[in-house]
């Protein structure tokens, strides 16, 4: 799925128009995805029975198609017009010939019309605003959408609300909404995903959001251009590695997770885990010594390297043991859990060096500690394989940059895209609607955000599922942006699972990837 600007999809419509892609066919096509998505989420709805809240613009045109395609199939259809619409419209009249009802909403001055038929309806489609409203939202759309929120708040109905292409009130760029604005079960947009729909609070309103094709050409040069994506379980199942029924555990990679220091012993056993949870054949833990005896028991699936240790943490001559044990495997994790100690400083150092001289194209995952130790070597980015993937925090992304957090979190998107060019490497930057990022302009922007994830040991899993995809032999960017998404679901599945967001341990999380990875397989 692409994500969009406002003005990206305004531009887009045009050059369509322009090249015979008529705006009457592309209304006609997300009317009818519209009223088909409706039919199939309601199907088992004995009460078929729907109203749309409609407006002068496309919005309004779009949910006048899908209220006939639905009349067409027998459903009891409304159409309450909010705002005028042109004198003898095609479409009102369409909908009339298909038995749908109409009222218009400058007759219904008390709301009684409105409230009669919002009794009688399962499902309302909030048609009334498009992508190009901007705040403040006044007159009679504000009180009418006011009226409609507190109907469902105090009646005690169940309606299902589904918005068209946003719910009414949302600016689509910035994720401003207004009070009045009503909060959808599903969020049926146009084409691509708006900007401001993976913003707070429109997020919070938008619900399930789904994508309608609107019958763009592939080849049209402006939607060519669009390098930004969201990816859902269809994108996941069409990059991620096959499990062969004649595989064996060398078909699926090895990866080597170098984390750990006495303080961070968890860190190590969860990506670890989580390597091996998303398909990895084999998964070596190398670690500080000290610390076999205390974890090896609750980890027999892994293999082990013992670095030598200092205080705890992994010593210096640690990085000629590892430089020599390196080459059999697929991909490397590194950093989770190291503390920053000074013999793990020259330890990270020393091994950065080992790989820039030996010219070692390993993949590689840089994560947590690692990325601290990274900024504190000169000219990091030249030594590091190429699309090596970071896994930043903001405030590890800070330390990278020498960007303030808030700098960062105003605009993580171009701030993630402008680094990963100039450096050369993916970025993956964390937090709500974490961003994947790379050299090449292509960008993502994963559709979750949720306090389930904002727990200590959280990355550790996500590098450790990171560098399992990639041990597997999944390119970079795919990767990182597919362990992204399956880490957010993962979170948001531990967080259904014990009932709270709050609830949800690093080790909860590692289940919810083994319902992901379960779904992923099935579907």
């Amino acid at each position: 799925m692409k994500y969009v600007s406002v003005k990206e999809m305004q531009t887009i419509e045009r050059q369509a128009d322009a090249s015979g892609l008529s705006y009457a066919q592309m209304m006609e096509n997300a009317g009818k995805g519209l009223g088909e998505i409706v039919d199939n989420a309601c199907r088992h709805y004995i009460n078929k029975k729907v109203i749309g809240l409609i407006g002068s613009g496309n919005n309004g045109g779009d949910t006048l198609v899908a209220l006939a395609y639905l009349a067409q199939r027998g459903w009891e259809t409304t159409a309450y017009i909010v705002k005028a619409r042109p004198p003898d419209d095609e479409l009102v009249n369409r909908l009339t010939n298909e038995g749908g009802k109409i009222i218009h909403g400058n007759n219904d001055t008390e709301y009684q019309q409105l409230h009669h038929a919002l009794d009688r309806n399962s499902v309302l489609l909030d048609g009334i605003l498009g992508t190009g409203f901007r705040l403040p939202l006044k007159g009679d759309i504000a009180a009418i959408l006011d009226f409609t929120n507190r109907y469902i708040t105090h009646h005690g109905k169940e309606i299902t609300v589904i918005a068209v292409d946003c719910p009414s009130g949302v600016d689509c760029d910035s994720g401003a909404t207004a009070p009045q604005t009503l909060k959808a079960d599903i969020t049926v947009t146009m084409a691509a995903i708006k900007a401001g729909l993976l913003k707070t609070p429109a997020f919070q309103f938008a619900g399930d959001i789904q994508v309608v094709d609107i019958g763009l050409p592939e080849n049209l040069p402006v939607w060519k251009q669009v390098k930004r994506v969201v990816p859902d379980i269809e994108y996941v199942k069409s990059v991620i590695p096959k499990r062969d029924l004649e595989a064996h555990k060398g078909t699926f990679g090895t990866a080597l997770i170098i984390a750990g220091s006495q303080n961070y012993t968890g860190a190590a056993l969860l990506a670890g885990k989580a390597a091996y949870i998303s398909g990895a054949g084999l998964v070596t833990l190398a670690i500080p010594a000290v610390l076999h005896s205390s974890i090896s028991g609750q980890f027999p699936e892994a293999t082990w390297l013992l670095l030598p240790d200092d205080a705890g943490s992994i010593a210096e001559a640690g990085a000629a043991k590892l430089l020599e044990n390196q080459q059999k495997v697929t991909a490397m994790l590194v950093g989770p859990g190291f503390g920053l100690q000074r013999a793990t400083e020259k330890f990270f150092s020393n091994w950065l060096q080992g790989i820039s001289q030996q010219n070692r194209k390993t993949p590689l995952v840089i994560d947590a500690d690692g990325l601290k130790l990274l900024a504190r070597n000169e000219g990091w980015a030249m030594m590091l394989p190429k699309l090596t993937i970071l896994t930043p925090h903001p405030g590890e992304m800070a330390v990278l940059t020498g960007l303030t957090v808030d700098e960062i979190q105003s605009d993580r998107l171009n701030i993630a895209e402008k680094y990963a060019q100039e450096w050369g490497h993916i970025i993956v930057l964390k937090g709500a609607f974490t961003v994947v990022a790379s050299p090449d302009g292509t960008s993502g922007i994963v559709p979750i955000a949720t306090p389930a994830l904002a727990r200590a040991g959280s990355g550790d899993v996500l590098g450790g599922i990171i560098c399992g995809l990639r041990a597997q032999g999944m390119e970079a960017f795919d990767a990182a942006l597919t362990g992204a998404w399956i880490h957010g679901k993962a979170g948001l599945a531990a967080a259904d699972a014990m009932g709270s967001t709050a609830a949800v341990l690093a080790g909860d999380i590692l289940m919810g990837c083994v319902n992901v990875m379960a779904d992923i397989e099935m579907n």
